[in-house]
């Protein structure tokens, strides 16, 4: 039974919540009275994965019953109004208890004052030492699992509302965590791939040094926390790819993350990047702050975009580029996983950049036996090719780079389909070559 834990601690909640109502309005004469619940015992062979939390954090009593005051409206909307109104059946407010209603929800939604009275009462030390749970220093803070809603100036701190982030409510009640999707408050799309890292043509120098990085996604932890380096090396990894456009910068972001069982995410900088003081670095805390403790990998396309070569402080829109480039450096530095930047030019990147990459990687336009593999890789097997059809001849005439090729391919292949055909003559190919080189002003 994948929640009989997540059963048992939502139990221990509902006993903590009746003991402190009846210690200050008495229910009539003839219930029973609720004694003050003890830390319940778990099965630790419930596989689920808040039983794995549960291991991970080693949770306390206090951390557990804030944990579940948190997830509670998530799953039982009237999960506070069914007992309070057990205790005040003529309605009635009760601000000992904290909560406030949602533009929306219909219930209570407990706030940090709810987990003052229900777990320390009115004990000043013990409300202190609650309210300690929510500092930035503890590991509901740091690894981002709940919060207290910022209060407007002047309120109470404890009267924010206790938000559990989205990912451990889909992890406790569906099992798994649902990705996100692009949009202004996270500014990246998931890059998936069907290729093989057979499918990706690159030169030697370029896969071996791709294969390094692939080895540090696999082993970093074990380098870190197993072999004790965390002691003197940053958790993360910073790379950049550079090279003409099309030369599979992307596509091998996707197939490290496919082969190291990754999720990679492209950052677009034109979502990020705001015209407005302070926009930029909000943007990119928003991001930064969703991944932090997912051990995703980062792709940032054009990142000259950027971190473009800094210019001479002219005036405070310099300054303030300036900053938004120290504050995303600071950002990288800090994110355990792995980040990769992209640019077609490495002279683009600012050489104080540069140094702080682990590994700076080329993606050189394909030489003619490496476009060569490319093409006649890139075809379905269903297609039939003349005897005078020459590639060998094609690859050595024609620079073109992965990308290219295959926009020719699709080309070629969607003509023959309209056509009725299953076969691509070397007319065919010249055809779609020409048509890729004037789309790129090579011809006119």
């Amino acid at each position: 039974m994948p929640h009989h834990n997540l059963r048992h601690a939502f139990a221990y909640l509902e006993a903590l919540v009746r003991h402190r109502l009846q210690q200050d309005i008495p229910l009539t004469d003839g219930m029973p009275v609720v004694a003050e619940p003890q830390a319940p015992i778990f099965n630790l062979q419930d596989e689920g994965p808040f039983t794995q939390f549960l291991l991970d954090n080693r949770l306390t009593a206090d951390e557990l019953a804030i944990l579940m005051m948190a997830l509670a409206p998530h799953v039982y909307p009237h999960f506070f109004d069914a007992i309070i109104s057990e205790h005040l059946p003529n309605g009635g407010d009760f601000p000992a208890f904290g909560g406030v209603r949602g533009a929306n929800h219909r219930g209570t939604i407990p706030t940090g004052e709810t987990a003052l009275y229900l777990l320390a009462g009115q004990n000043l030390e013990r409300r202190f030492a609650v309210q300690e749970l929510f500092s930035s220093t503890h590991f509901f803070a740091t690894d981002k699992v709940l919060y207290l809603e910022e209060t407007k100036r002047g309120e109470p701190t404890m009267s924010g509302k206790l938000i559990l982030d989205p990912d451990y409510i889909d992890l406790f009640t569906l099992g798994k965590t649902s990705l996100p999707h692009l949009s202004t408050s996270f500014p990246a799309q998931h890059l998936t791939t069907e290729m093989e890292w057979d499918g990706l043509v690159l030169n030697e120098q370029t896969m071996n040094q791709i294969r390094e990085l692939e080895a540090w996604v696999k082993h970093h932890q074990t380098l870190l926390y197993g072999w004790g380096m965390y002691r003197s090396l940053k958790p993360g990894y910073r790379a950049l790819f550079y090279g003409p456009p099309g030369t599979g910068k992307t596509l091998t972001a996707s197939l490290l993350g496919k082969y190291t069982g990754k999720e990679v995410f492209k950052v677009d900088l034109s979502m990020v990047i705001s015209k407005y003081i302070g926009e930029t670095e909000k943007n990119l805390s928003n991001l930064f702050d969703k991944a932090q403790n997912k051990d995703w990998i980062l792709f940032f396309d054009e990142a000259d975009a950027i971190f473009g070569k800094r210019t001479s402080v002219r005036d405070a829109h310099d300054k303030y580029a300036n900053q938004e480039v120290a504050y995303l450096l600071q950002r990288i530095e800090l994110y355990p996983g792995l980040t990769i930047l992209a640019s077609n030019f490495k002279d683009n990147i600012d050489e104080a950049f540069t140094r702080r990459f682990q590994s700076v990687i080329f993606f050189p336009i394909p030489k003619p036996e490496e476009r060569l593999a490319i093409w006649k890789k890139a075809f379905p097997e269903t297609i039939r090719f003349p005897p005078d059809l020459n590639f060998e001849e094609i690859a050595r005439r024609y620079e073109l780079t992965g990308s290219q090729i295959m926009n020719i391919v699709q080309y070629t292949c969607i003509a023959a389909l309209d056509n009725g055909r299953h076969d691509i003559s070397q007319q065919d190919l010249l055809k779609g070559i020409q048509r890729e080189f004037i789309k790129e002003g090579k011809l006119t």
